[in-house]
């Protein structure tokens, strides 16, 4: 038997649809000089547990959804959308008299963001945040860079835009990005799917790609959290979070994984070379932020 929601979208033509949708994206922008902008931005790192840290956080009564209802965790504004306008960028969240309802109703400060992994990566994304935002805070998960480039290369093979194999893949990687982090510094308003795509290798230098945040951010306003914690035990973690937040503590039922991947294990010798590879890196990282990183990647 369907569903209402399969008989409902029979009955409600397209057109239909596409207007209600157009409608309130214009309101969002014609009201956003009443909607503040964000407390908090989850910025990466791309298949670290993001959707799942995002997903907790909005099960919190004083941290409300994206406006409108249909947008997941992002706006995308300060990597793909930057051309499209502060007001543009506003009107994805909610308002101040929503904020205060919210408040008054539960008896604790609102915190409203976004999660995008893509900002971390972004070689402009941190000084626009900076420009706009300078008391944001943000909260960075950052997962063990072998498993992460793996796990990337699953989702885009999934997704249909991947026909190579993970090593082959690792291998064109230049190639196909070869130049693109350079055009989006000199095109402000370019956005490459390359660049978000295929840098299986590249994402997991993370220390290289946090610098201009730890340069734009004092160290307090970045939560730094890895994503095998999260993994274990997310209970944990999301509390961590809501403390960082200032939120009241709000426990949940339970912890479902979202976005999970899951398939063959990786191929040992591919394994080995990436982690010899990464090996320097995550030490110039645990030394840079002085943390406890539990990957597999220390010279016995």
């Amino acid at each position: 038997m369907a569903s209402i929601r399969d008989r409902v979208k029979q009955l409600v033509p397209t057109q239909v649809t596409s207007r209600v949708r157009e409608s309130l994206v214009d309101y969002g922008v014609r009201t956003s000089d009443r909607r503040p902008l964000p407390d908090f931005l989850i910025i990466g790192t791309k298949r670290g547990g993001t959707t799942s840290l995002w997903n907790y956080l909005i099960q919190h009564p004083l941290v409300p959804r994206l406006f409108p209802a249909w947008n997941t965790k992002s706006s995308h504004y300060f990597e793909e959308n930057w051309g499209r306008g502060e007001a543009w960028y506003r009107s994805h969240f909610p308002t101040q008299r929503h904020r205060e309802t919210l408040e008054n109703r539960h008896g604790g400060p609102v915190r409203v963001g976004e999660a995008a992994p893509l900002y971390m990566f972004h070689p402009l994304a941190a000084q626009r945040v900076a420009a706009l935002m300078p008391q944001v805070k943000l909260i960075v998960l950052l997962r063990d860079p072998v498993e992460r480039a793996y796990s990337h290369w699953k989702e885009r093979r999934t997704n249909g835009v991947e026909p190579l194999d993970f090593a082959a893949a690792l291998a064109a990687e230049p190639e196909r990005t070869a130049g693109e982090r350079e055009r989006l510094i000199a095109e402000p308003e370019y956005f490459s799917e390359p660049y978000d795509w295929y840098t299986y290798r590249a994402r997991g230098r993370y220390l290289e790609h946090l610098e201009p945040w730890l340069t734009h951010f004092d160290r307090g306003q970045l939560l730094f959290l890895p994503s095998e914690d999260l993994y274990r035990d997310a209970r944990a973690t999301y509390r961590r979070t809501l403390d960082f937040l200032g939120l009241p503590a709000h426990d949940l039922p339970d912890f479902k994984v979202y976005n999970d991947r899951r398939s063959a294990p990786l191929e040992p010798a591919l394994r080995a070379e990436l982690t010899q590879y990464y090996r320097p890196y995550n030490e110039a990282l645990r030394q840079r932020l002085g943390l406890r990183l539990d990957w597999p990647d220390q010279a016995a």
